[in-house]
């Protein structure tokens, strides 16, 4: 397969930016149907780090970190470097002097299916990163692969210039043209929320607010006064 650098993207406007800005990760993602999180492992290095931007995607070969390289030259200011690998590798494909070229570039942030290293000093210079692995172990820069190709990252497919909202609770793909919606209905959701957060300082019980009764019956859930009438009326042993 033929390897590549695409230099231009499609980029989402500055107004759908601005406004996904204001929405959590989880918000997102239940928003639209429960999809595009990234796996766990994915973990921010510093506190109160968020991002929200286009994609940029770089595919390495394991251990290798040219197309990093390549793909810091494409970049530009509010990009969220999203960077997997062709094999399992948990090496530290990027430290503090590639943070500081991406830094130059007006990158936002990255998102790494791998390793990373210079920890200390990527927290110091407040540039948000999500990785797997935190390891010195090096690399080297003499293989080809991939820049704004599609990716999987984290479990997730990940296309040039679909949209990155990453915090404190993990990383979520907006797919390009899914943005509109995807929008609206996140909104809806936090309109919603407003209004469960007011039934519950009103002392008013999620069980009833949320018709939740019926599935304890449905799953025979029984309630006991007391722990004694629970061993009376079981065969717990």
């Amino acid at each position: 397969m033929q390897k590549y650098v695409v230099k231009n993207i499609h980029r989402p406007s500055r107004e759908i930016l601005d406004q996904f800005k204001k929405i959590d990760v989880s918000t997102i993602y239940e928003a639209q149907g429960k999809t595009g999180l990234m796996n766990h492992q994915l973990k921010p290095v510093a506190q109160n780090s968020f991002v929200c931007g286009p994609a940029v995607t770089a595919i390495c070969p394991a251990g290798d970190n040219l197309m990093i390289h390549a793909a810091i030259e494409v970049c530009k200011p509010g990009d969220v470097l999203v960077i997997t690998t062709i094999g399992e590798s948990s090496s530290g494909m990027i430290g503090e002097l590639i943070i500081s070229a991406l830094k130059k570039r007006g990158v936002q942030g990255v998102i790494i299916d791998a390793g990373i290293r210079d920890v200390v000093q990527i927290r110091e210079m407040d540039f948000p990163v999500w990785t797997k692995a935190v390891h010195s172990e090096g690399t080297t820069k003499n293989r080809g692969g991939w820049v704004n190709a599609s990716a999987v990252c984290g479990g997730a497919t990940v296309q040039p210039g679909d949209l990155i909202v990453a915090d404190e609770d993990g990383v979520v793909v907006v797919k390009k043209e899914e943005m509109n919606t995807t929008l609206e209905a996140s909104n809806q959701r936090l309109l919603k929320e407003v209004g469960t957060k007011e039934k519950i300082a009103r002392g008013e019980i999620s069980l009833d607010f949320y018709n939740l009764r019926p599935v304890l019956d449905k799953e025979n859930v029984t309630y006991y006064e007391t722990e004694n009438e629970v061993l009376k009326n079981t065969d717990f042993k």
